[in-house]
């Protein structure tokens, strides 16, 4: 049994991909454990080329459990782009899992990102790719975000919505941008569920069980430690 975790210790952009995919071809699981779609892993196989932001680079290997970890943020619409392009190529997205704690990119982060980028003075810009990570992983760390869990449970949501965008909303405005409002969130959502509902799962007893019957274990990280808050 090995834990193996990949880090980049720069900036990103230090040839991870390469070493996820190699490592990956003999993983039972592998993980992404942190960040969102604003980076990612570029795949060369004999599949072709693939660009994944936010699918572990272990799809390709259909004895292996990729799962998308509770760390992470979520735009389902990247997943749903990433899933139609590898699975066009004949890749089986059956082995895929997202933990039901990963919060949820939504339009209204994206809005935000952007908006709050482009206020910025100049040289203060952090060069966001505007994917709405930074104000997810914001409101995570103020305990309002949307979990992937919340879309099981509608009116779960539908509450949780309700107390969130009021704020949103607020801030929206501030930049000029459109309000959203509850009902398009739970829309959009509602796809999502019937999507994706599925592969939303408490993803720790699958470790757990891994690491106690001695599979290997393969942690993608993405990004790099220099680009780390502390």
């Amino acid at each position: 049994m090995s834990v193996r975790a990949i880090v980049g210790a720069q900036w990103g952009d230090e040839g991870k991909g390469r070493i996820v995919d190699y490592l990956a071809q003999k993983a039972d699981i592998v993980i992404r454990y942190q960040g969102g779609d604003n980076a990612g892993h570029t795949v060369i196989n004999d599949m072709g080329k693939f660009a994944l932001h936010i699918i572990p680079s272990g799809i390709f290997n259909p004895e292996t459990t990729c799962l998308i970890g509770a760390g992470t943020v979520v735009n389902f619409d990247t997943v749903e782009k990433e899933l139609d392009s590898i699975a066009e190529a004949g890749v089986t997205v059956e082995n895929l899992f997202i933990d039901r704690r990963a919060h949820l990119i939504l339009p209204f982060h994206c809005l935000l990102d952007g908006a709050e980028e482009a206020s910025k003075k100049s040289g203060w810009a952090v060069g966001t790719t505007k994917r709405g990570v930074g104000p997810c992983y914001s409101d995570k760390a103020s305990r309002v975000g949307i979990r992937a869990a919340d879309i099981l449970d509608p009116e779960r949501l539908k509450v949780r919505l309700e107390m969130l965008l009021p704020q949103k909303n607020e801030q929206l405005r501030h930049y000029n941008l459109p309000e959203v409002t509850v009902e398009e969130l739970m829309a959009k959502c509602a796809i999502w569920r019937e999507k994706y509902g599925s592969k939303i799962i408490d993803t720790l007893p699958i470790l757990r069980d891994a690491i106690k019957g001695g599979k290997e274990v393969l942690l993608e990280g993405q990004l790099g430690i220099m680009r780390d808050l502390d």
